[in-house]
């Protein structure tokens, strides 16, 4: 592999949207450094068919550990990082009188804890070069209470406003930071947050392709954010803009209480 060939990194890389997002950044001629806290063996055989580096590790983000243990594998490989999507996560669905402490628990370490702490070293990294680029998937739930999902809609509203203040902090350098803001999405997402039963996880939903396509595109032309998926989740990020919460907050029960 010639030396020059970027190297990019995509957590939650196993399925859906992250591995699209890998699949993009290999057609791209980027060396990918995987993880997942799933087997990646299959994965890894898929992206190296495109004719790139594979660099796989499973591990936990839920722990410090596995976050380091990450991030020490990029810096393993004795390459500059030029990519970084921080995409793992996970939803959460219910009332929350009803959810297990627990399991919100597990859900802000991965989403909100882990993209933190991960997000750390790799934008130190970047700003020694003053060169970079960071997508993370925040969603369009950031944009509204999200009744029954409630803490995993505001894991994702801390997302989006750290990355924009990080946008602002960073501004005048080389590193460039993308919030992806993906609604529904035919991935295995609701059916791992107990929402089969719900209009929304019962419904129609996006292509991750075209998602991850989309961020990706959004990325490389150095974009702030970007609501990504069919025109139907583009129309419903327009109209989130001017609707008042409460309203929003009424529509998302609508979507996400479970159905007898």
């Amino acid at each position: 592999m010639v030396a020059s060939t970027p190297l990019a990194l995509v957590t939650g890389a196993s399925s859906g949207i992250g591995l699209e997002i890998a699949r993009q950044l290999a057609e791209r001629g980027h060396d990918l450094v995987i993880n997942a806290e799933d087997d990646l063996t299959p994965v890894t055989a898929d992206l190296r068919s495109l004719g790139i580096e594979v660099y796989p590790v499973q591990a936990d983000l839920r722990t410090f550990t596995g976050v380091e243990e990450v991030f020490a594998a990029t810096v393993g490989t004795g390459r500059p990082l030029d990519v970084a999507a921080l995409n793992a996560g996970v939803g959460l669905g219910g009332a929350f009188l009803d959810t297990d402490l627990a399991d919100e628990i597990r859900m802000i370490e991965l989403n909100v804890i882990s993209t933190v702490h991960l997000g750390k070293r790799v934008l130190r990294a970047f700003a020694e070069r003053d060169e970079g680029r960071l997508l993370v998937t925040s969603s369009i739930a950031s944009t509204m209470p999200g009744s029954f999902q409630s803490v995993y809609n505001a894991t994702k509203s801390f997302l989006q406003s750290w990355t924009q203040a990080l946008q602002e902090e960073m501004k005048d350098t080389g590193v460039t930071i993308t919030s992806l803001m993906p609604g529904p999405t035919d991935t295995n997402f609701f059916h791992r947050a107990e929402m089969d039963d719900t209009r929304v996880g019962r419904g129609g939903k996006d292509d991750p392709a075209q998602v991850a396509k989309q961020g990706v595109d959004a990325l490389f032309e150095g974009k702030g954010k970007l609501v990504a998926g069919s025109l139907k989740t583009k129309a419903t990020g327009a109209a989130n803009i001017v609707l008042p919460d409460k309203l929003k907050a009424v529509a998302h029960r609508g979507m996400a209480e479970p159905q007898d």
